[in-house]
This record gives structure tokens, C-alpha cells and sequence, in this order.
């Protein structure tokens, strides 16, 4: 990737944008779990959706492109996270195998753009840095 590919924001992003909706559809789907669950389960599914689009936000608007595949790593996890969180959502009969479907399918959706995005800066490979000559020593 060079950098006159590279977005100039966040919101350019199509897998930011596809973690803002995942987002959304997860609000919606925890706005009918119990009540007794707004500290619990509900909190942690959306701590986790949440925190997607905002790691990948985040990791685009660092200055390297280690940093942003770092941040795309966390984005990851707390995808595997939501996932395990919904399955149990289920598991626990806060909703339906076939409400949390299109949330499920996104996140599948999700991995595979974060994986495919983080070989792509894996590709890029920045200029070699300069050497100031005052940090090389002479013998």
C-alpha cells in the first residue's frame, strides 16, 4: 500500500464502516434482553461490538503501519469475543439462534476483511529511513 492509496480518515475505510453496522445490529438485538442483564451479558456485547470499528479508527489514525495492524489484532479479538458472547446469548435463551444469525455472519464477514487488510499493509513495505550523519560514527 503507498501512501497516496492510503485513506486520509477512518471513515473511508469500507471495514470501518462494516463495524459501525455490526454495531448497530447489536444494539438493537441486546435492547430486548432482560433487564436484570443491562450490567451483564448486554454490557459485555456491547463493550465488545463497540469496540471494533473504534480500534480500527484508531489503528488508521497512527502514524505506522505496525501500529495499525496492531490495533486491527485487538479489532479481532473482541470480534471473537462478541461471537462467543452471542453463542452463549443463545445458549442462555436471551434471544433466538436466528436473531443473532445476521450479527454472526457479519462478524465472519469482518474477520476476513481485517485478515485480508492487515497481509495488505503487511505488503507495504515504508522507505528506509534516513540516517542523520551526526548518528553514524567514523573509525
Amino acid at each position: 500500500m503507498n501512501e497516496s492509496a492510503k485513506p486520509k480518515h477512518y471513515k473511508e475505510l469500507f471495514v470501518w464502516q462494516k463495524g459501525m453496522n455490526l454495531a448497530k445490529l447489536v444494539y438493537k438485538l441486546t435492547a430486548s434482553f432482560p433487564v436484570d442483564e443491562r450490567f451483564g451479558i448486554t454490557s459485555q456485547l456491547r463493550r465488545a461490538v463497540v469496540s471494533v470499528p473504534s480500534n480500527i479508527a484508531e489503528g488508521q489514525a497512527r502514524q505506522s503501519t505496525k501500529e495499525f495492524q496492531q490495533f486491527l489484532s485487538i479489532a479481532e479479538g473482541s470480534l471473537a469475543e462478541l461471537e462467543t458472547q452471542l453463542l452463549l446469548s443463545v445458549e442462555l435463551a436471551f434471544c433466538r439462534k436466528d436473531q443473532v444469525e445476521a450479527a454472526l455472519n457479519e462478524i465472519d464477514e469482518l474477520q476476513k476483511m481485517i485478515g485480508a487488510l492487515k497481509r495488505k499493509l503487511s505488503s507495504y513495505s515504508p522507505p528506509a529511513t534516513r540516517h542523520s550523519p551526526l548518528s553514524s560514527r567514523a573509525h
